[in-house]
């Protein structure tokens, strides 16, 4: 036996390539056009999921006032930001923010401060006796209530 390999057949071994390579420019742009493209529709539909700063900030006051008025002070609690839930205990929240009577949303405010916060009045009707507050809402991880203003 010799040192060299035998072959099943005489020939050479084919070329790894059998011609000049085509140009992909074509489909490097239409990459680029498509990220971009689905980068644009992400930020056109994320408002529309999950709604405006006003619409989200009235929902919180909303989940928020009506858990206080059904005695769910742990699901208050949760819906505060990080400063309040610091200061309050889940039992303490209804001494603070509750009041008598049922509560109705009314349209948030864009707040005037630096921080970009939403003013949400909060009327409670007690049978002719009507208070209205309104809640400080932040935007922290979701929006977040954060005080009375």
């Amino acid at each position: 036996m010799s040192g060299a390999p035998e072959y099943l057949y005489d020939d050479d071994p084919q070329p790894l390539h059998a011609g000049p390579g085509r140009s992909r420019r074509g489909l490097l742009l239409a990459i680029g056009v498509g990220t971009v493209a689905v980068a644009v529709g992400a930020v056109v539909a994320l408002p529309l999921l999950q709604g405006t700063a006003g619409e989200q900030a009235s929902q919180v006051a909303d989940v928020f006032s009506r858990a206080l008025a059904a005695g769910d002070s742990e699901t208050a609690w949760g819906l505060l930001c990080q400063d309040e839930q610091t200061r309050l205990q889940p039992d303490q929240v209804a001494g603070e923010y509750l009041r008598p009577g049922t509560p109705t949303v009314g349209t948030p405010v864009r707040g005037t401060g630096e921080e970009r916060t939403e003013q949400v009045p909060v009327t409670w009707d007690d049978g002719g006796a009507v208070t209205t507050v309104e809640l400080t809402v932040v935007p922290e991880d979701g929006a977040r209530v954060c005080g009375l203003s």
